[in-house]
């Protein structure tokens, strides 16, 4: 009887992972034992030696010096031949799941098999490795690796090392915006604003949610916008074909002296019809395009927000394209039936007036129809109530590639201290050079509120255009003193309004905040004194031509301070 037979009538089961290499995870070849009892090809186990530099075993860890001189294991190898030989193993071999289970090139491979990988299953952000199912084992079983922690198999995670000193970054450096190690923390970065990478991925996170947050009111305000275009469209069609209907019953009643007058109203109607229902699709199909590009780009942050590791999140996040400028809000004000009342109403008259308008001369009729009552430039009511406002209220923080180096930026960037010396500042093309000003990382755009706490002699609460000047010190620089720039300059005793150099004193209670109103597409810039209650100040009424900024300028005085307010 064959050993296939024989074993099969005895009811053996074979485990293919008994005689596999557990270093390849293939069949034995060229089988060898070393001294612990477990058994390898003996290519890889030389490999693994090679490699490794220590002379342990891959599965118990048992470390043997010197290292051990290998045989072939004879009657092992023999064994596995016959196996294989009698179709023992090659049928367990097709039901395998490591053969559906080896690294492709665009897969994260496990760092520890050697020859043909195996796809990672995790990745270790303490061990910086990456491991398969069987070598994540140890990570499972031994309390040593309790505290790693372990998250989806990433290719990034020599990006987690410090170049400089080839160590773990888990540091943030808020003055340098930039992932450092400990050692980096007490050399180059000594002295600089630092914070965990948790804690400064957690601010990132609240940032990304508001602007996830910003994306979806906008989706929802296009949305309630599309379905009254959707709206205006039915009205429109439906007093198109109501003034028609008219038009047809009274040119009956003349059908022998006006036919032509009639296809010609309802050629002009029906034109017009087209023209402006064909005007409001376009803006419809402009908001959808934007419903579109603002839900991919949810998805986007969506996907940076699930990232499981800090570093990886940061680096992504730094990269996030900004968002693109919101199309201007339309208000839409629907009037059914009355776009082209004025032609029924020209009609009846022709029609009562018809015998004496013959005898004298036919004139033409004036076809005139209402414009279609979408208009974007229409500003919305401002806000009365400080209720209203925080309903806009938008989160600012500043932009420390902007702020002059005597400017010491904290509270996670929202918080700006004049200091008396100079700060190692990396060269940037938007710093500002000689003037103690800074300006904010957000764009703004749409209708927007923030407040900004002040303490000192002088600060100045401002918004301004990215192109403000930067370099040198002049009125070009200076908020309030250019065409660039608005301004409210504020100190104890009185609240003064500055752009184009133009100083103008404002009345109003002196107080420690000041709240702005931004409507852009209105072009309206209030400014409010806040307490117990709010104040106008001033209001700016203009057209504004780019993306605002908000910024703060400090005079000269030392510990002069303001920062933008959470107000949610």
């Amino acid at each position: 009887m064959s050993l296939r037979g024989e074993m099969a009538q005895k009811g053996v089961q074979l485990d293919r992972e008994t005689f596999s290499c557990s270093i390849c995870l293939d069949l034995l070849k060229d089988p060898v034992s070393i001294p612990c009892g477990h058994s390898y090809c003996m290519d890889c186990i030389k490999e693994f030696w090679d490699e490794k530099k220590i002379y342990s075993c891959p599965q118990c860890r048992e470390t043997f010096i010197p290292r051990p001189f290998l045989l072939k294991n004879t009657m092992l190898a023999d064994l596995v031949e016959q196996l294989k030989k009698a179709g023992l193993l090659s049928l367990r071999h097709e039901a395998s799941p490591a053969d559906h289970c080896y690294a492709g090139p665009e897969d994260v491979a496990c760092d520890v098999c050697t020859g043909r990988k195996l796809k990672a299953l995790k990745s270790c952000l303490v061990c910086l490795v990456s491991y398969c199912e069987k070598h994540l084992q140890p990570h499972y079983e031994l309390p040593i690796f309790e505290k790693h922690k372990l998250v989806e198999p990433s290719k990034n995670l020599q990006e987690n090392i410090c170049s400089h000193h080839d160590e773990v970054m888990k540091i943030f450096c808020c003055t340098d915006q930039q992932l450092i190690c400990y050692l980096c923390s007490v050399d180059e970065h000594k002295g600089h604003d630092t914070v965990s990478a948790a804690a400064e991925r957690t601010e990132r996170q609240k940032e990304l949610q508001g602007s996830r947050q910003n994306i979806q009111q906008r989706i929802q305000d296009r949305e309630k916008d599309v379905k009254l275009l959707k709206q205006e469209v039915e009205a429109i069609n439906h007093s198109a074909d109501k003034v028609v209907e008219d038009s047809e019953k009274i040119f009956t009643e003349l059908i022998c002296v006006m036919e032509k007058r009639r296809s010609d109203v309802k050629q002009q109607v029906r034109f017009q019809q087209e023209t402006e229902v064909s005007r409001v699709k376009e803006l419809q199909e402009k908001l959808e395009q934007e419903i579109t590009e603002l839900k991919r780009k949810d998805a986007e942050m969506k996907k940076i927000s699930d990232t499981e590791d800090h570093n990886q999140f940061l680096h992504n996040y730094s990269s996030l394209s900004p968002l693109s400028e919101s199309t201007d809000s339309p208000s839409i004000n629907i009037r059914p039936l009355r776009y082209f009342e004025d032609v029924t109403a020209a009609v009846s008259e022709v029609r009562d007036k018809l015998q004496d308008f013959l005898n004298e001369k036919l004139t033409n009729i004036s076809l005139t129809v209402t414009e279609a009552d979408v208009l974007l430039s229409n500003p919305q009511p401002e806000p009365k109530t400080r209720a209203d406002f925080l309903k806009y209220s938008r989160e600012i923080t500043l932009d420390p590639n902007t702020a002059h180096t005597q400017l010491l930026l904290s509270e996670g960037n929202r918080k700006g201290t004049l200091i008396s010396h100079p700060q190692s500042f990396s060269s940037h093309p938007d710093r500002f050079t000689k003037e103690f000003q800074v300006l904010s990382r957000e764009s703004l755009t749409g209708r927007c509120y923030w407040e900004v706490e002040w303490r000192g002699e002088v600060i100045y609460v401002a918004v301004a255009y990215k192109n403000v000047t930067r370099a040198g010190s002049s009125n070009a620089c200076r908020f309030g003193l250019n065409d660039k720039s608005w301004a409210i300059r504020c100190d104890n005793n009185s609240f003064k309004l500055l752009y184009k150099n133009v100083r103008t004193l404002v009345p109003g209670p002196v107080s420690s905040r000041v709240g702005v109103y931004l409507d852009h597409s209105a072009g309206i810039l209030s400014f409010y004194s806040v307490s117990d209650t709010m104040t106008l100040l001033h209001r700016v009424q203009t057209t504004f031509t780019q993306p605002l900024y908000a910024g703060l300028s400090f005079f000269t005085t030392t510990k002069d301070a303001a920062e933008f307010c959470k107000l949610k």
